[in-house]
């Protein structure tokens, strides 16, 4: 069923179900909030906080994620367990994704689990020596897990929301120098590819605020550092560029706009277990 196709259906004709959302069911019961200008103001308002999931599909997600945690024990573990694949394709997906990867077939990372270990808890494996020291367009296959969000935030039909998961880290010494960690550790780090204008500014963040009435946020209640000097914005800048490439690498400029964004330590929801958000809208 395509997009033109969903518009027009109702409720009778896509049922509602439990579990993981479909994307008919996006579509028809859970419609976009924002639009894509929108989430691009929210992502450089410079608090990430302010993107958000359908708060209907919210509950809908809290009540699979207690069922996933009574199975696995934990989000971790599911993750571990069962959802991640690393250097695979997403197979369990049921959103699909346009971006197909070329090489994305490796030796298993782990070996396949018993369903009675499911809910034991696991470490990722030792990284080999010489393994990288951070996240970058360069990073093996084996080192990542690319999947869709199977709980996307509230995105129009057109964008995709991917996450990319690496077994090696994304905030690093070495990228992120003490001088701006605690901006980076509140903040996070984003960035935008493929755009034929400049992302919006934060300033016209007010403009944006009806679209969020729901959550009741205000300004006031904004989480972000102060303004930094010309200095500590380029040290941010650098900090995300080996995620900017990578991003820049698979969604091509001339075929996709992206907005990519990696969640400070307060908004991640498996802490230690580095992924990035790619928002993609295909041109």
């Amino acid at each position: 069923m395509d997009d033109d196709v969903l518009a027009t259906s109702n409720a009778a004709t896509v049922p509602l179900g439990s579990g993981l959302p479909t994307r008919e069911e996006l579509l028809v019961h859970y419609p976009a909030k924002f639009t894509w200008h929108e989430l691009k103001t929210f992502i450089n308002s410079g608090d990430l906080g302010l993107l958000k999931r359908d708060q209907k599909l919210q509950q809908r997600y809290n009540l699979w994620l207690a069922g996933v945690k009574e199975k696995y024990g934990s989000t971790a573990n599911y993750l571990m367990n069962f959802r991640l694949q690393w250097g695979k394709p997403d197979t369990l997906s049921l959103l699909g994704s346009a971006v197909h990867d070329a090489g994305m077939s490796t030796p298993p990372v782990f070996e396949t689990i018993p369903a009675e270990d499911l809910s034991v808890p696991r470490e990722l494996p030792p990284l080999p020596a010489d393994a990288p020291a951070y996240f970058s367009e360069s990073t093996l296959p084996e080192y990542i897990s690319i999947i869709q969000n199977d709980w996307p935030y509230s995105v129009p039909a057109e964008v995709e929301h991917t996450l990319v998961w690496t077994r090696v880290p994304i905030f690093h010494p070495s990228l992120v120098p003490e001088s701006i960690r605690a901006r980076v550790e509140l903040d996070g780090l984003w960035g935008f590819t493929g755009n034929d204008s400049p992302p919006p500014s934060p300033s016209t963040l007010p403009a944006c605020l009806p679209a969020l009435a729901e959550w009741g946020f205000t300004l006031d209640k904004m989480i972000k550092s102060e303004k930094g000097t010309a200095e500590e914005d380029e040290l941010v800048r650098l900090a995300g560029l080996p995620v900017h490439n990578f991003v820049k690498n698979r969604w091509k400029d001339g075929e996709w706009e992206t907005a990519w964004f990696v969640n400070p330590p307060r908004l991640q929801s498996v802490p230690g277990l580095a992924h990035v958000h790619v928002f993609a809208r295909h041109k």
